[in-house]
């Protein structure tokens, strides 16, 4: 399935999650925002808030083929 990115602030990366634009990944069936973070090298524990289509979600969502995910750190984000 295929997923979008954006991270934001500090977890932002330059053509890995980047802010401006959202990022597509290809993840297996059943991957949870977790497994998305850990592909894109961003730590769980720097995220404060999460969105799966601009719904509050925690790291255990499991994501959805075409699913848009944003990432916010603890301090400086959104």
């Amino acid at each position: 399935m295929k997923v979008q990115i954006k991270c934001f602030a500090t977890l932002s990366k330059d053509e890995v999650c980047d802010y401006h634009d959202a990022t597509t990944y290809e993840l297996a069936s059943g991957a949870t925002v977790a497994d998305l973070a850990k592909k894109v090298e961003v730590d769980a524990e720097e995220v404060k808030i999460i969105f799966v289509n601009n719904k509050q979600a925690t790291m255990d969502h499991v994501l959805s083929d075409g699913d848009q995910v944003a990432l916010a750190p603890k301090s400086g984000g959104m």
